[in-house]
């Protein structure tokens, strides 16, 4: 016997206080689930209840049926509480006005009475289809914006830059150097760099060189043999020992000691150890991943770390950028870890609010990914609704106007934004700028002022 799997019936909420329409809307949709409402508060009952993706709403609702103020109300709170749903309001006959009111408030489109039945079923068909579009885009887009690497989430040209070199990268010995802010993902990027190793199934030992006391610091990496020191009653294995095999990752190693960089740099070079108090050099079969939220170049310069050093623990250079340079993927990103943080805590959401996304794309993240992270998990613990709000979120103090979506704006900030990085590179020479560019001087010379942008050189 053949068993088919059934369709999911589609949920249609009719709010309509007219008996007769009912019963008429009923039999229009037989082909859904048609769930009725008479007011408001039982509408928005509904609406919590089933959580219909498509709402047939008239204007005119109790108790105030032959005005609009209440179905206006009920539209507004609709949205507010789901605001993905489709609404198509019902008016009466030639009443333009309201309806185009109705969709400056957000509703998806207006149908005006008497009911003709194949004209309103094919809006509200094409209300779900929309709607279905919705959903599978979004389940692609986050489809697409997950990075090949195990937990990473590349949203933005330049995280997907990062992870292009993670794996280029992880199948070498080479000695990898993160570059990022505190909160980035150094420590998430370098386990990516191992478990793409063939070291894969050995040891990933990490150690943060600014947690541990400079006294400690060198035992903790080299280890000790008994007696080295007061307190070192045992033989003991450092990180770097314990590492053997597979891979080591100094976190933070700007702020390791000058006298300690002279040991690690001799480890780098000869891979073979002493522990502190003993003689027996050991050899170790170790990767090496480095990183630091210092600019160590400046460093060098000021004498705090060694140039030699540098250059062997920087074979490879990766560049994290913050999270406020990730621009298209915050809010991609941000879904992914409400989902990911969600179902640990056994919730479900909808997603962010409009102001809570916008609050996202604006606030500057000083605490990159961390921060974030910190943020939703909080927003999780607190959160009423079935989104999540910028007062969840605790962005009340953010902007939270949506980014601009005008084409014009959008190039024209582009434009303005290329003929400046040109000029930079060509230290303010307007013929080397003109052919970076791919334009002639005068095109320039008519973008400049166009933009208001002075060069210092011409």
């Amino acid at each position: 016997m053949e068993m088919k799997l059934s369709k999911p019936t589609r949920k249609l909420l009719v709010v309509e206080d007219d008996p007769g329409l009912q019963s008429q809307l009923r039999w229009c949709f037989e082909n859904y689930e048609v769930l009725v409402a008479e007011d408001r508060e039982s509408a928005l009952a509904q609406l919590r209840r089933h959580e219909p993706a498509v709402v047939l709403q008239d204007l005119g609702l109790p108790p105030d049926s032959e005005g609009v103020a209440e179905g206006f109300a009920t539209l507004e709170e609709t949205l507010s509480i789901s605001p993905d749903t489709k609404v198509i309001v019902v008016t009466g006959h030639g009443d333009q006005e309201n309806a185009l009111r109705a969709v400056s408030l957000g509703a998806y489109d207006f149908y005006q009475k008497p009911v003709e039945t194949e004209t309103l079923q094919l809006i509200v068909d094409r209300a779900y289809q929309m709607c279905e579009l919705e959903q599978e885009n979004q389940r692609l887009l986050r489809q697409e914006s997950t990075s090949p690497l195990d937990g990473i989430i590349a949203a933005s040209e330049k995280m997907l830059e990062v992870c292009r070199m993670v794996e280029k990268v992880a199948p070498t010995n080479a000695t990898t150097l993160l570059l990022g802010e505190s909160g980035t993902g150094k420590e998430l990027l370098a386990r990516a760099l191992h478990s793409l190793s063939d070291r894969a199934d050995k040891p990933f030992v990490a150690i943060n060189c600014a947690a541990i006391p400079d006294s400690l610091l060198e035992s903790e990496l080299f280890g000790h043999e008994k007696g080295a020191f007061t307190g070192a009653v045992k033989q003991t294995q450092g990180r770097i020992e314990t590492a053997d095999t597979g891979t080591l990752f100094l976190d933070e190693l700007g702020d390791m000691p000058l006298a300690l960089q002279s040991k690690l740099l001799r480890f780098l070079q000869e891979r073979v150890i002493e522990r502190v108090g003993g003689r027996e050099e050991i050899n170790v079969d170790v990767r090496v991943v480095c990183a630091t939220n210092q600019n160590l170049e400046t460093a060098i310069q000021d004498g705090g770390f060694r140039e030699d050093l540098y250059y062997r623990i920087s074979e490879i250079t990766i560049d994290i950028p913050p999270l406020r340079e990730r621009k298209g993927g915050r809010v991609i990103l941000a879904r992914s870890l409400l989902e990911k943080f969600s179902a640990q805590q056994g919730r479900a959401f909808k997603g962010f609010s409009t102001d809570a996304q916008n609050a996202i794309q604006n606030y500057h993240w000083p605490g990159n990914v961390r921060e974030l992270e910190n943020k939703i998990k909080g927003a999780i613990i607190m959160a009423e609704g079935k989104q999540i709000t910028a007062v969840d979120m605790a962005l009340t103090d953010v902007d939270d106007t949506p980014p601009s979506l005008n084409l014009r704006e959008v190039r024209r900030n582009a434009e303005g934004q290329a003929i400046r990085r040109a000029l930079v590179h060509a230290s303010g020479n307007i013929s080397k700028a003109a052919k970076t560019l791919g334009i002639t001087r005068p095109t320039l010379y008519d973008l400049l002022e166009k933009y208001g942008i002075r060069s210092e050189k011409s």
